[in-house]
């Protein structure tokens, strides 16, 4: 028993380090950055993806950068993503309707097709931009007035239509 939490223990040591790793676009804008949680978000039964927010020294905060990586676990078109992210966005509560038009037309530009595996990840900076990447690549960033708001509350508004997954990404998002 004693020998399987050691291994569990080691097992979680290795991931957070590979992961921390496996970000380093998020490394200029996120000093100290972590993992405060991951979940996965299926629909219909099917994985669409795997989400991990990552914080920094301030931990989840108002104004305070943040990044959310989702990895996909499907190929799915930008334009769906794009799509499925302006609908989340109503649903919430995030934007106006001519906001969110706006944003649909950014998003569509910005986000690429994605294949199983494929990594997009925003980071959210201060002042309220978000720049996305494609894995490492940037590919570009959106600054509207509220668009990085309406945007974060798909997954961490009290209004998602993904509780479990918000609670699982916010688990240990305080400072520490």
């Amino acid at each position: 028993m004693m020998a399987r939490l050691l291994l569990v223990a080691l097992m979680s040591t290795v991931f957070a380090s590979a992961a921390q790793a496996a970000m380093p676009q998020v490394a200029p804008d996120l000093p100290g950055a972590r993992v405060s949680g991951q979940g996965k978000f299926t629909w219909f039964g099917m994985k669409i993806y795997d989400a991990s927010l990552w914080v920094g020294e301030a931990g989840y905060a108002p104004g305070a950068p943040f990044a959310l990586e989702l990895r996909y676990a499907r190929a799915l078109s930008g334009v769906r993503i794009a799509d499925a992210s302006a609908d989340q966005m109503e649903k919430t509560g995030g934007g106006t309707k001519a906001q969110r038009a706006l944003w649909l037309g950014k998003m569509r530009a910005i986000f690429p097709d994605v294949k199983e595996g494929s990594r997009i990840t925003g980071v959210f900076l201060p002042g309220g931009a978000v720049r996305f990447h494609l894995d490492e690549a940037v590919l570009g960033t959106i600054s509207e007035p509220g668009f990085a708001q309406a945007f974060a509350g798909i997954w961490l508004s009290p209004r998602t239509t993904a509780p479990q997954l918000r609670e699982a990404l916010l688990k240990e998002a305080a400072r520490q």
